[in-house]
């Protein structure tokens, strides 16, 4: 396992210090305050935690950002346990940092089962071979340099060194570790929770020309829904198809797709973010 997917595991592998309760800490590097998907896996992960049994995986979540979180604060997470029932178990997680609540999530987990099965087909698009990676663009964003756990390829990258241009609201991203992954349904699901906050909001402002940037330009996001449909493991490329209907009232709206590099749809994702432009 490389050294950044294994300093992801050990971020995801939180301390249970009482029934229900755990802690988690954060990066310090980069980031000014904690990467929403980091909280998202953590999360995930304190549910998963409490659920009995290797037959049962997570089929959604649904979350909200309450605050910022600060990465030199531990992060602790209360797990509530709603129900245990024998097809279906219900847990809801409170995220608590300096005592109030930065994050709550409600996730449901599932019996393994077949049934009636259809899916959309993945787009045609150029393989990751063909595709800009973009950790230099995130290690931007993050505010400075650091290793990244998560290799990411963008079909329709844009030029960071340039003043933004109008695009339509759509992006196609190829998304694996970059190291092979425990062999665990659950803990896969955990990564690509995370991996899930990394470039879906980006999609809602691509249309409006604006530089993330700019001092006037607020980002954050607001809540953040996920389903899982199939199993699957991150060792592989999946493709993260990305569009965005709306934006409006300083919030923009994506909406998100993970496919197999064989056309799998793997898991939906669905966001609103805060995209808001100040007066200079």
């Amino acid at each position: 396992m490389r050294s950044e997917l294994a300093e992801l595991v050990d971020i995801l592998s939180l301390e249970q210090i009482e029934l229900n309760l755990f802690r988690g800490t954060s990066p310090t590097e980069g980031w000014q305050r904690v990467y929403g998907g980091q909280v998202l896996g953590q999360a995930l992960v304190a549910a998963s935690r409490t659920v009995d049994g290797d037959n049962r995986s997570a089929h959604s979540l649904h979350g909200y950002f309450l605050r910022p979180g600060d990465t030199s604060q531990p992060i602790l997470y209360s797990v509530d346990r709603i129900r245990d029932g024998r097809s279906f178990t219900t847990r809801r997680v409170v995220a608590i940092q300096n005592g109030v609540a930065i994050f709550s999530m409600s996730a449901s987990f599932q019996v393994h089962e077949t049934g009636l099965s259809h899916a959309d087909a993945m787009p045609d698009v150029p393989p990751p071979e063909n595709c800009e990676p973009m950790m230099h663009l995130l290690s931007d964003e993050a505010g400075g340099k650091r290793s990244w756990p998560i290799d990411m390829r963008s079909v329709e990258p844009v030029a960071r060194d340039q003043k933004p241009t109008p695009q339509p609201p759509v992006q196609h991203t190829w998304v694996r570790t970059v190291g092979e992954p425990p062999d665990d349904l659950r803990l896969n699901q955990c990564v690509l929770a995370y991996a899930s906050d990394m470039t879906l909001l980006d999609t809602s402002y691509r249309p409006h020309g604006v530089d993330w940037t700019a001092g006037n330009f607020q980002v954050a996001s607001l809540d953040h829904a996920m389903w899982f449909h199939r199993p699957f493991q991150l060792d592989d490329w999946l493709l993260y198809a990305q569009d965005s209907p709306n934006s409006g009232g300083g919030r923009g709206f994506s909406r998100g797709t993970f496919f197999s590099r064989s056309g799998e749809l793997i898991a939906s994702v669905a966001q609103e973010g805060l995209i808001r432009l100040h007066a200079n």
